[in-house]
C-alpha cells in the first residue's frame, strides 16, 4: 500500500513494555539453536514456508497449522481487491491485507466504532487481552487523492504466522480507521515493508524520549531485532533459509486462473534463482527522507521502501516517453523509479504518461470530465510492459480490463490505471505497481542485512509468468462471457 511522505529526518525508537536491547546482525555473536531461540522470542523453527493463496473470502475456518517446521494458510481474495492472510494475535485469528508497501502489522480492536468499523462485522482484536504499551500510533496510507488512516495504541501480544509465533511482538490496535479493508472482512494490514517505514517503531520514540536519552538511529536499527515489524524479526533470527519472501497473486475477475503463494524464506519450489532478473533497491538519502546512518555504521545508506528503477514504459510494443511532471523537494526528477505494492490494487503512474495510455486505448477518453473513462473493445487486448534491469515484464491483457457494463462483454474498461502523486521526499517513486502486476509475476523480495545493508544488499527478483499465448486466452475469455450472458467470469458488479 502506498505510504505517505513523511518529513521525517532522523529516525528512532526506543524500548517497547518487556523487550530486551538487541545488537545489528552482523555484529551479534552466533548463538546456539537454543539460546537464539530464547533470546529472540521465537517460538518455533523453520527454514521457509509457503502460504498458498485460496480463492474466496477468508474465514477462519482456513487456519490451520502443519507442525513445528513448516506452516500452511490460507489467503483470501475479494474479487482481485484484496489478498489477505490469517495471523494469529493472543488467541485471536485475524485476516489481514499483504501490504508490501507499508511495514506495520495492524489489527482493528473492540474499541472501534468509528468510520469504517461501523457496521463491519469483522472479527476484532480484544484490548482486554492486550499488554498495552500506552503509546499511541497514527498510520497513513495512500497518495494525496486516495489517502485513509488508522490510529490506535501500541499493543504487545505473541504474533503467529503459518506456525511461526513471536512473542511481545509490537502491533497496532486501531480504534479509529476510514481504511476501506474493514468493510471487507479484513481486519487489518499485514505489512512486509523495511523497518524504516515502521510507524509502530518510530511512534515508540515520543515516550522514549519522555523517560531518557536516546542515540538516534542507532536506537531505531538496534531496537528492529527484537521490537520491530513481525516478518523483519523473523528473519533477523537467522531461523530462516534466506532473509526473503515471494509472492504471486492469482486473478479472480476476467479469467479466473494462476496459481497465488506466499513463500517466506526461500524461494518457492521449482523456481531456481537464475531465471529471475535481480534488481537493487532504491536506497534513500537522508536527505531524500531515509535514515541518517547510524554511528556503528557511518557509511550506511538504508532502503526505505519496495522500489526499483524502471528503464521505460511499453504500451503494445511501443515505448512510452518519459513522464515530464515536476517533482518537489528538489526531488532527482532524471530518475524512475516504481513501489512494488500488494496493497494497490491497481497500477499508478504519472498524470502524462497515464493519460497517453488512456488516450491510445480509448480515443473517446476526456480527462477533464468529472468522471472520465477509457472504453474500448473488449476483443481488442492491450498490454502494458515495464522494462525492469534490462528485460521486459508485461501485465497480462487480462489484468488490464474490467467489465464496464454488466451483461455486455463488448465494451471494456481499461479501469486498474489511475494517475497519482509526482515524487517527493519521502516518496521518490513514480510508479506503484500494484496487484495486476502481481499477477503476472512472480517477484523475490530479498531483505538482505537490515543494519548494514552494504554487506547484503537488499533486491527484488521479477519472474514473468504471462503464457505465450496470452492472447488466445484472452480472447477465450471473452468469448466465454459473450457465450455466458455478456459476463466475465468472476466478475462482482
Amino acid at each position: 500500500m502506498l505510504f505517505p511522505p513523511v518529513r521525517i529526518f532522523v529516525l528512532v525508537a526506543g524500548h517497547l513494555v518487556g523487550s530486551t536491547s538487541a545488537r545489528p546482525a552482523s555484529t551479534r555473536p552466533e548463538p546456539t539453536a537454543e539460546h537464539r531461540d530464547s533470546q529472540n522470542n521465537l517460538t518455533t523453527r523453520t527454514r521457509g514456508y509457503d502460504i498458498p493463496i485460496r480463492r474466496g473470502n477468508f474465514k477462519s475456518s482456513t487456519f490451520r497449522r502443519r507442525g513445528s517446521l513448516s506452516g500452511e494458510s490460507g489467503l483470501g481474495d475479494n474479487s482481485d481487491l484484496l489478498y489477505t492472510v490469517p495471523i494469529e494475535v493472543g488467541s485471536t485469528v485475524v485476516a489481514v491485507n499483504l501490504d508490501t508497501g507499508s511495514s506495520d502489522l495492524w489489527i482493528v480492536s473492540d474499541a472501534c466504532n468509528t468510520d469504517a468499523c461501523k457496521g463491519s462485522t469483522v472479527t476484532r482484536y480484544p484490548t482486554k487481552n492486550a499488554n498495552s504499551s500506552g503509546i499511541d500510533v497514527n498510520m497513513l496510507y495512500g497518495d494525496s487523492s486516495s489517502g485513509t488512516f488508522a490510529k490506535g495504541t501500541i499493543g504487545l501480544d505473541t504474533a503467529t504466522i503459518a506456525g511461526i509465533a513471536m512473542t511481545d511482538q509490537a502491533f497496532g490496535m486501531v480504534n479509529d480507521t476510514d481504511n476501506p479493508v474493514v468493510k471487507y472482512d479484513t481486519a487489518g494490514i499485514f505489512g512486509l515493508g523495511f523497518p524504516a517505514g515502521s510507524k509502530v517503531q518510530q511512534s515508540a520514540l515520543i515516550r522514549h524520549t519522555q523517560s531518557g536519552p536516546i542515540n538516534a538511529t542507532d536506537d531505531f536499527l538496534l531496537s528492529t531485532y527484537t521490537q520491530g515489524p513481525l516478518l523483519s524479526r523473523i528473519l533477523m533470527t537467522d531461523a530462516l533459509e534466506s532473509p526473503m519472501f515471494t509472492i504471486t497473486l492469482h486473478r479472480n475477475t476476467i479469467d479466473i486462473s494462476g496459481k497465488g503463494q506466499l513463500t517466506v524464506g526461500k524461494l518457492p519450489d521449482g523456481v531456481d534463482n537464475s531465471s529471475l532478473t535481480w534488481v537493487p533497491v532504491r536506497l534513500y538519502n537522508p536527505d531524500e527522507g531515509g535514515l541518517r546512518p547510524p554511528t556503528f555504521a557511518p557509511n550506511e545508506i538504508y532502503p526505505f521502501r519496495w522500489e526499483v528503477d524502471i528503464d521505460a514504459v511499453y504500451l503494445d510494443g511501443t515505448r512510452l516517453p518519459a513522464s515530464t511532471v515536476p517533482t518537489s523537494d528538489g526531488v532527482d526528477a532524471t530518475r524512475t523509479s516504481a513501489l512494488i505494492d500488494t496493497g494497490n490494487s491497481i497500477i499508478r503512474g504519472p498524470q502524462d504518461v497515464v493519460g497517453t495510455i488512456l488516450r491510445s486505448v480509448s480515443p473517446s477518453y476526456q480527462p477533464q470530465d468529472t468522471n472520465p473513462v477509457a472504453v474500448f473493445p473488449c476483443n481488442t487486448p492491450h498490454t502494458l510492459s515495464f522494462q525492469i534491469g534490462g528485460q521486459l515484464f508485461p501485465i497480462d491483457p487480462r489484468d488490464f480490463v474490467s467489465q464496464y457494463k454488466q451483461n455486455d462483454a463488448t465494451t471494456c474498461v481499461a479501469d486498474n490505471l489511475v494517475t497519482t502523486d509526482a515524487p517527493q521526499f519521502g516518496a521518490l517513486f513514480r510508479w506503484s505497481l500494484g496487484d495486476p502486476f502481481f499477477k503476472s509475476n512472480l517477484i523475490a523480495f530479498h531483505y538482505g542485512n537490515l543494519t548494514h545493508p552494504s554487506v547484503d544488499p537488499p533486491r527484488i527478483g521479477f519472474l514473468s509468468l504471462v503464457p505465450p499465448n496470452v492472447g488466445d486466452l484472452y480472447q477465450q475469455a471473452v468469448n466465454n462471457a459473450l457465450s455466458d450472458g455478456g459476463n466475465f467470469e468472476g466478475e462482482d458488479l
